[in-house]
This record gives C-alpha cells, structure tokens and sequence, in this order.
C-alpha cells in the first residue's frame, strides 16, 4: 500500500473530539484509529501499546549506536470546527484552476480564496467534497511517521532507539494531559503536525481561555424599568471594551488576539468564551489582567448583574525551552535539506502538545506535514509533499548513527 493510500483509509475514519465530554478519549471513535494505527506499527515489528486513555507508545529499537534516542508524535483527533462524517478524500491534479469540490453543492476550492494554491500547481492534491474536513490535521502526520518507520524497517537503514506516539484530544488542547514521558524514552521529539512543506516551528503562542458568566435579574419587561438587568446586554457591554482590531481577522505573525469562541444569553443568564494568545510572555501577562479589568468595569457599569471572570491557562510558548537545544531545530532543518527542502522557521499561531512537551522535559518542536487550510472544509493534503516529508523524517531518523 502507498503511503498516501494509508492516510486516505485513516482520513475516511471520523475522530473528532469533544471539548465538552470529561473523558479521556474526550470520543470513542479515536479509538479505532488508534488501534489502527497500532496495528501497521506492528506489522513493522514495533513493540507497541494503547493505553486505556488511547495514547499509543511504540518502539524501534536501534540497530545500530545512535548520538541521541529520538522520538516522534503526532495526534489522532481532528477539529470541532468542521463536520467529520462522511469524510469523502480524493487525489486531484491541480492546474492551476479552482477545484471543483461539489458539483451538487457547487463548491469549489478557490485560488482567490486560497493563494497559497499557486505554490502546489503541478502537484497531486487530496481534498473533500467540500463538506467536511479531511483530517491532514494530523492524520497527515501519524501516515507520515509510520510511513518513514516502514521505509527505514523496509531498507534496513541503521538507526538508533525510535519511540513513537499518537495521542488523542490534541485538538481541544488536552492531549499532553497524560502524556507519560519516562515511558515515550526519548531525549528529544518532533510533533509531525504542521502546514505547508518545509516549515519547523519552534515558537507559539502563549494561550490561555477566558470564561465570563453573567446573571442578570428577569422581570416582564412590561414592568421593568429600573429593576430588569439584562444578561445578554452586559455581555454584549463586556466584549464592547475589547479591542476590536485585536481578533483573529486582523492579526498575523507574531501579533496576539482576544478571541470569542463562544457565546449564549437570555435576559437571565449569559455566557462568553475567549481565547486569549500572545508569543510574548509579559504581553501575554497584561492580555489576561485586561480582561480581568474589563469584568470590573462591567460591574460596576452594572451594579445588579453578577459577572464572574475565570481565565486559565492552557499551555505557554516552548521558545524558552527550545532555544537552550536549538541542535534539535538544525538537525530537522538538515533533514529537510538533504531532500532538497528549504525549510523556514514560523511562528506557531496555536499551540501542539509538543509545546507542553517541551515544559514537561521533552524538547518537542513542530514539523510540516504538507497539509493547509486546517480545521476547514477547504483543508487539503499536497501528496508531492507529504513525500518529500516522509523522506525527511527517514534522513532525519537515520543520520544519528552517522
């Protein structure tokens, strides 16, 4: 079976998780990749295990001395943000024109909207039908790495100590929860989860959420002058003291954001949820105590409206934890040189588990997966460099033992 085959069979399989279920998978349906995914890394001669929490630990051991045991992880789960039944993947040579999706539906995949596409004319592309997301994110990554180890097994190239992992709910930031990194006996990793060929990320976001609850006090509003508090127009008051250029829509880069991922009101009762991020710790710092200072505002705009402010962090920037090892960082750069790839160093606007990997004792920085347009229905997979990646992770693997 060809590699992208494999990531096809895994991206029919639906695994997206819930942020709003406690469990551990946060969704069953992980757990059939998982034990697919297991079960290829077996066929290799790993040793493998899947927890009951659905992590999968594998080992190659070495064949021959190696500078460092290196390790390798991508995610099983996909995003919330876009349907994941019935996903429908296929390959399409892409011209130059848009891409019709859905005929039916008449979706297309649009070079306007996407420009980033020009740089893959000439390439094989996997989509959808444009009515769901296809998975690359990370599907791409898990296909790639077992892809790499069975090249490696398949030549028999020297490598030394590999470990492996997938983990679940990565997508809803838990997947490092029970992550267990003595097990994993690594001395460093790579999360195989990122975009466009060629980019290794070792900076990200400090991230944190933000939940406001509002109770407000109902009353015929026959009858309510001077009594009624409205929740939803608090709440509506609240994020009114948020900067408005300060969201998702315009910012890029190294630019951080106050994000409303979510929102419900009554007169009674209202609810908001942010996400808070910044690559700069102390910015990051001053993020969080403005919105803390805007709850009060609020309160004291409304003296009769409850307004409860609870921010959490979620995981920090691995940049302080990377730069003292940035050997790692060059040694993926050399892999992606060897084969020919000119690598760049992003920013990550977002967090991966190996950015709390990194603060666990696991220096864990990000790699390309060849995947773009992630958590959409316009989300594809460049099978030109899904390749040119799969042969990376090889070099990279095997040129420890040289």
């Amino acid at each position: 079976m060809r590699p992208i085959e494999r990531f096809i069979e895994y991206a029919k399989m639906p695994t997206m998780s819930d942020e709003n279920s406690a469990s551990c998978p946060s969704t069953e349906k992980q757990r059939a990749l998982a034990l697919r995914a297991a079960e290829d890394l077996r066929a290799l001669g790993l040793e493998v295990e899947v927890t009951d929490n659905c992590y999968v630990y594998a080992k190659l051991p070495a064949s021959a001395p190696a500078k460092n045991r290196i390790g390798l992880i991508s995610h099983l789960d996909t995003s919330p943000d876009a349907p994941d039944a019935d996903i429908k993947p296929r390959i399409v040579k892409f011209t130059g024109e848009d891409i019709l999706l859905n005929k039916e539906k008449g979706i297309y995949l649009s070079v306007k909207d996407y420009p980033a596409l020009e740089k893959r004319i000439g390439d094989e592309l996997v989509v959808t039908d444009g009515t769901t997301l296809l998975g690359a994110d990370d599907k791409a990554g898990v296909t790639e790495i077992i892809a790499a180890i069975e090249r490696i097994v398949r030549e028999g190239l020297p490598h030394g100590d590999v470990s492996v992992a997938f983990t679940p709910d990565e997508e809803i930031g838990r997947g490092a929860d029970l992550f267990d990194v003595e097990r994993f006996g690594a001395d460093y990793a790579y999360t195989v989860d990122g975009g466009a060929l060629g980019e290794i990320e070792y900076e990200n976001f400090n991230a944190a959420s933000a939940d406001i609850e509002i109770d407000g006090i109902s009353i015929h509003p026959g009858s309510a002058k001077g009594k009624m508090v409205n929740a939803s127009e608090v709440a509506h008051y609240f994020h009114s003291l948020l900067p408005e250029r300060e969201t998702p829509y315009y910012t890029e880069g190294y630019e951080g954001f106050y994000h409303l991922a979510g929102m419900s009101g009554s007169v009674e009762h209202a609810s908001l949820k942010y996400i808070i991020r910044d690559h700069d710790r102390a910015v990051f710092e001053k993020r969080k105590k403005f919105v803390e200072e805007a709850a009060e505002k609020t309160r004291e705009r409304f003296p009769g409206a409850v307004v409860n402010c609870r921010i959490t962090d979620s995981y920090y920037n691995m940049k302080e934890k990377i730069e003292p090892v940035m050997y790692v960082v060059e040694r993926a750069a050399e892999a992606f040189r060897r084969v020919g790839v000119e690598t760049v160093a992003v920013p990550i606007r977002g967090g991966t588990d190996g950015a709390r990997l990194s603060f666990m004792g696991l220096p864990c920085p990000n790699l390309s997966t060849g995947g773009e347009n992630f958590h959409s229905r316009f989300e594809y997979l460049s099978v030109d460099s899904f390749n040119k990646i799969v042969d990376a992770l090889v070099v990279l693997v095997t040129s420890l033992t040289e």
